[in-house]
């Protein structure tokens, strides 16, 4: 079964800075586009960061120059080095794993429980 365990949330004053890790099943993660994905109260669910399983990144613009992704295929691991924090910051981050696998190249997207992240102005 394929877990995302999120971890490294909380609550952080404007302009500081948080690190979350994502640790991921093993069977799925060097295969993977990476990505972390936020919902702040009342708003939908939007992307922040990917990695392929490449190296490859991508960011949102409100995100750009703060934040970084990376990832350590050794550990199954990604991690969204969260510089600068905001207010607008505030939301529940989401792990996300996506791919094909198989003879069939099925599609896989799976997701993580998420972590509450908080920035007080």
């Amino acid at each position: 079964q394929v877990q995302l365990v999120e971890s490294g949330g909380g609550l952080v004053q404007a302009g500081g800075s948080l690190r979350l890790s994502c640790a991921a099943s093993r069977s799925i993660f060097s295969i993977s586009t990476m990505g972390w994905y936020r919902q702040a109260p009342g708003k939908q669910r939007e992307l922040v960061a990917t990695i392929t399983s490449g190296g490859s990144t991508n960011y949102a613009d409100s995100v750009k120059g703060r934040f970084t992704i990376s990832r350590d295929n050794a550990k199954s691991t990604v991690y969204l080095q969260m510089n600068s924090l905001k207010p607008e910051d505030t939301a529940v981050y989401y792990c996300n794993a996506k791919g094909t696998r198989g003879p069939w190249s099925a599609q896989y997207d799976y997701w993580g429980q998420g972590t509450q992240v908080t920035v007080s102005s």
